[in-house]
């Protein structure tokens, strides 16, 4: 499998399919081994903690689940539209990552 995600943290990203689908939030975590991020705000579940030490209070907490990032897509800061990634390579050697709709630096 292909380890490499056109996502990182700090992106804002829309939601293109299943229940979540056209919400948008900033990536908080990026995991490329498993091919999943997790999004701020975005793709809630339940989970049941149990209470560590002596006082902490255990339960049920709302925290975001991962998600596959091919379910996913940058959007762009300028032209604010859901966007493809593409690299350009500057004088210096160095490669960024830009929008395919309008050319701006991502």
């Amino acid at each position: 499998m292909n380890n490499k995600l056109h996502i990182k943290t700090g992106d804002t990203v829309v939601v293109l399919s299943g229940t979540e689908k056209g919400k948008k939030g900033k990536v908080l975590a990026v995991s490329p081994k498993e091919g999943k991020v997790i999004i701020e705000k975005v793709n809630l579940v339940s989970k049941h903690v149990k209470p560590r030490k002596m006082g902490d209070q255990g339960g049920i907490v709302e925290a975001e689940g991962a998600m596959y990032a091919c379910k996913v897509q940058v959007v762009c800061p300028r032209c604010k539209k859901p966007t493809r990634v593409a690299h350009r390579i500057l004088e210096d050697g160095t490669k960024e990552r830009i929008c395919k709709k309008c050319g701006e630096a991502l």
